[in-house]
Parts: C-alpha cells; sequence; structure tokens
C-alpha cells in the first residue's frame, strides 16, 4: 500500500485497464534444458493493468474535497493506453515502468506510483500450409484462460530532481494447474486423535501454484538488453519439469527442489516465492497393482495451502551440503 511520509495510507487508481497492443517487439531469451521457449513474436501484447498513485498533495481531496491536483482516474486510463502505444520494448516490466515513469514526469506533484499487470495469453494456432502441411498462422490467436504472467512495480521519486526510482518488484506466473496421476506420497506426518487422513504411498497430486520472482538488479526485469531477463514461461517450465523428475514426499518439498532448480538456472534472480494449494482428487474406485486405472472426484472444499520464500542462501546452503 502506498503511504504518505507521516506513514498514512494513501493512494486511488484505476483497474481493470485492459490494454490490447498489436505487434509490440519481439523477445528473444536465452535457451535452457527444461523449456523449448525461446521468445515471443508479441504480436498480441495484451495486459490488465492496475495503477495507483500517492502524493503530500493529494491529502487535501480526502479531508477538504480539494480536486485541483486530483489527476482523473480517467485521464490515468486514458494515459495508460496512448502510453502503451509508444512504448518500444518487449516484456511486461518493461511496459510498467515505461508508463510509470512518463506518469511521473507529467505529473510533478505525484510522489509515487504502485502498477502492476496480468499479462493476457494469447496462442498461435495451426492452419493449413496449402501442401499437405501445417503451421502457425500469423493473423488468428487463441485466447487462454490457463497460467499467465503478471508484474507489479513501485516507484517513488529520489534525489534533489526526484527522479523516478523503482524500489519495489515482483514478477510472477499464476495459477498453475498441474496433476501428476503417480509418484507423489504424503505419509508419516503426526497422527493422533483429530486424525482421520490415512497415509498415502502413490497418489495422484493436484496441484494450483503461484510462483513469484525477483531481481538482485531490478534493471534486468525492465530492460531486455543485457540478455538477463527471465521469462515466465522458463519459470512454467522447470516447474513442469521437477513435477515430472521427483518423487515427492509432500508438496513443500516439491516447491522447494522447484526453487532450487530456479536459482540455479537463473544466478540473476535473489528470491523466488511460492503460493500452492492442495486440490487432490478424492478416491473412489482406487488402483491396484493389477491394473493402474481408477476414478476420482473433486474433493470437499477445504483446501491445505502452504507458503515459502527460497533465497540464494538456499541455494548456497544446499549446494555445500551435498
Amino acid at each position: 500500500m502506498l503511504k504518505l511520509g507521516s506513514g498514512r495510507t494513501l493512494y486511488y487508481g484505476k483497474g481493470d485497464v485492459l490494454t490490447y497492443r498489436t505487434y509490440a517487439a519481439p523477445l528473444a531469451v536465452k535457451s535452457i534444458p527444461e523449456s523449448a521457449f525461446t521468445g515471443d513474436t508479441n504480436v498480441i501484447f495484451a495486459h490488465n493493468i492496475t495503477f495507483a498513485v500517492s502524493g503530500e498533495t493529494l491529502l487535501s481531496s480526502f479531508t477538504k474535497g480539494d480536486n485541483t491536483q486530483v489527476v482523473a482516474t480517467d485521464s490515468m486510463k486514458n494515459f495508460i493506453l496512448r502510453q502503451t502505444a509508444d512504448f518500444e520494448g518487449s516484456t511486461t516490466e518493461g511496459l510498467l515502468a515505461f508508463i510509470s515513469k512518463q506518469f511521473l514526469s507529467r505529473y510533478p506533484h505525484i510522489e509515487a506510483i504502485e502498477l502492476s499487470a496480468d499479462r493476457i495469453p494469447f496462442h498461435t494456432l495451426e492452419v493449413a500450409d496449402g501442401s499437405d502441411g501445417l503451421v502457425d498462422s500469423p493473423l488468428v490467436y487463441r485466447r487462454s484462460h490457463n497460467d499467465h504472467a503478471s508484474a507489479s512495480l513501485k516507484l517513488v521519486r529520489d534525489g534533489e530532481e526526484g527522479a523516478p526510482v523503482i524500489v519495489e518488484h515482483e514478477c510472477a506466473i499464476t495459477d498453475l494447474q498441474l496433476i501428476k496421476v503417480s509418484g507423489s506420497s504424503f505419509y508419516g506426518f503426526v497422527r493422533d486423535e483429530y486424525t482421520t487422513l490415512p497415509e498415502s504411498y502413490d497418489r495422484p497430486l493436484f496441484i494450483f501454484l503461484n510462483i513469484y520472482w525477483s531481481y538482485a538488479d531490478v534493471e534486468h526485469a525492465v530492460d531486455t538488453a543485457s540478455r538477463q531477463y527471465v521469462a515466465a514461461e522458463h519459470i512454467r517450465d522447470i516447474t513442469h519439469n521437477v513435477f515430472h523428475e521427483y518423487k515427492t514426499p509432500s508438496i513443500q518439498y516439491l516447491i522447494y527442489q522447484v526453487g532450487l532448480r530456479i536459482l540455479t538456472r537463473f544466478p540473476q534472480l535473489a528470491e523466488v516465492r511460492f503460493e500452492s494449494n492442495n486440490r487432490t482428487w478424492e478416491t473412489v474406485v482406487d488402483h491396484t497393482e493389477e491394473d493402474a486405472a481408477a476414478v476420482y472426484t473433486e474433493p470437499r472444499p477445504p483446501f491445505g495451502f502452504q507458503g515459502f520464500t527460497l533465497t540464494r542462501d538456499d541455494l548456497e546452503n544446499e549446494e555445500a551440503s551435498s
């Protein structure tokens, strides 16, 4: 939350600013072993943006009804849409930084901005190439409602000239929903008079997962020229690979291994954070040694969840102990 120097919370802004930019600059990233992703054409560069501002001069709009320093939220929406057209970069983080710096330049009485964006994913579709083959259409795309990338930044004015500085940032891929049909277990937990859950040595594991990461140098998040940008698609694909590779005794152990792999692949990251839910199906008809077929149904409404953050210290400690 944006606060004044006194510690008072003060902000206002605009949400659900939907921007559908076409033909943004293409993104190119280094390849990694776990992923075939090497970039995005950015033919459709679409976002849902939330934008909030703060500043001492805005206090009177709350306490006295004085709107002389208020930039209308409708003007904010128009500013975001127009600046999206002028953006020459290729990443969500870069877009947010660009819009914020332009806004602070245009409105010098605004002291701080906090904004976030969810990337609205559109995927390519295959069409006939006219010679019994298929190619990706450069014109038609499919809107996806699956996992998506997002980012958030906070900028404040700094120094005598009031230059905008990014003081907080976080990147993410959210709404991952992954099911592993075999190779997960959960046993050895505390058993007492409150325990009804049976131990499981091979269960289907269905998880909902949000993954967040931050850089040691925030410029690597907003400027792709250094080739240090970490694509959400790489984070996603690392997660798929680790889930496939490991026989895990818990979700806690799974996300720890995912975090270690992410920090190993990307030394430019400072930390990675997880929010996970256990949505494992309830067994109706269990499998047997002779027959792998089984039937499951949705679990009852209460669900388990986990939260965990790994830093570079965790990776160093793991490497030192191995």
